[in-house]
């Protein structure tokens, strides 16, 4: 018989006491290993490529090579190392940076132990392990990006646009005041079945599993199903992508 895995955890921040203490914390937290600490993003490298561990708690601001490039290095020479940033900062020229650089998660050091365990435990299952105040900035940053890209489609149109439509109103037409219509899109992408779109706009909404079967009155085990597929079609790997491509497709939920 096997006891429950153990994750093997490296930490690397430029600070001694607070690299100290976080190693102090994750030592106290079950079904966790620290098998290193690295003092900048050079000697974090140095120190996967020895110990292969399964997560990097990565701080971003150090010497040398910052936390940044650090995570790109790792991500694409040890593949199997998944990258949770712990950091002060959660503006969004640390935030972007880190996530396109391959990062999974991304904790600000205000976060307790119970919530680094969380995310820890996320990427190594596949998931992303993001605070929610980073995951709202997510949201608020696609909607800012899903709205200019409309408005930037909207004014290409010109007078031609205004004119094609201007006999087809009716019924069919635009809503009053020029006002968007809300609501699914009519044709999902990439082959999704209305309730896929559907369940992938919750998710987007930040609906939990459980949340989202409420709404929808069935089981959690058919939202499992219902992820699992969209996930397989759109090619997403974890919540936050499916939360990007909902944004960038029109996808919305379901009306409350």
């Amino acid at each position: 018989m096997t006891g429950p895995a153990v994750t093997r955890v490296l930490v690397a921040d430029d600070q001694t006491v607070v690299r100290e203490g976080i190693v102090m914390l994750l030592g106290l937290l079950p079904g966790i290993e620290v098998v290193g600490a690295a003092a900048d993003g050079e000697e974090a490298v140095a120190l996967v490529a020895r110990h292969r561990p399964d997560v990097v708690l990565m701080d971003l601001r150090m010497p040398r090579c910052d936390g940044v490039e650090a995570t790109r290095r790792i991500r694409s020479g040890y593949p199997g190392t998944e990258v949770v940033v712990l950091t002060t900062y959660a503006d969004d020229e640390s935030l972007f940076p880190a996530l396109r650089a391959g990062a999974r998660g991304y904790l600000t050091k205000d976060a307790g132990g119970e919530e680094i365990a969380r995310a820890i435990a996320d990427v190594r299952s596949g998931a992303a392990g993001l605070s929610p105040q980073v995951q709202l900035r997510l949201l608020e940053r696609l909607s800012g990006e899903a709205a200019a890209g409309t408005a930037g489609a909207a004014g290409t149109t010109g007078t031609s646009g205004a004119a094609a439509t201007s006999g087809t109103t009716g019924a069919s037409g635009p809503a009053p005041s020029g006002e968007p219509v809300a609501g699914p899109v009519a044709v999902p992408p990439d082959g999704l079945t209305a309730r896929e779109a559907e369940v992938l706009g919750l998710i987007a909404e930040g609906l939990s599993n459980t949340e989202i079967a409420r709404r929808l009155y069935v089981s959690p085990a058919t939202v499992k199903t219902h992820i699992n597929n969209l996930f397989a079609k759109t090619g997403v790997r974890d919540r936050a992508q499916a939360v990007a491509y909902a944004f960038r497709h029109g996808i919305t939920g379901s009306p409350q």
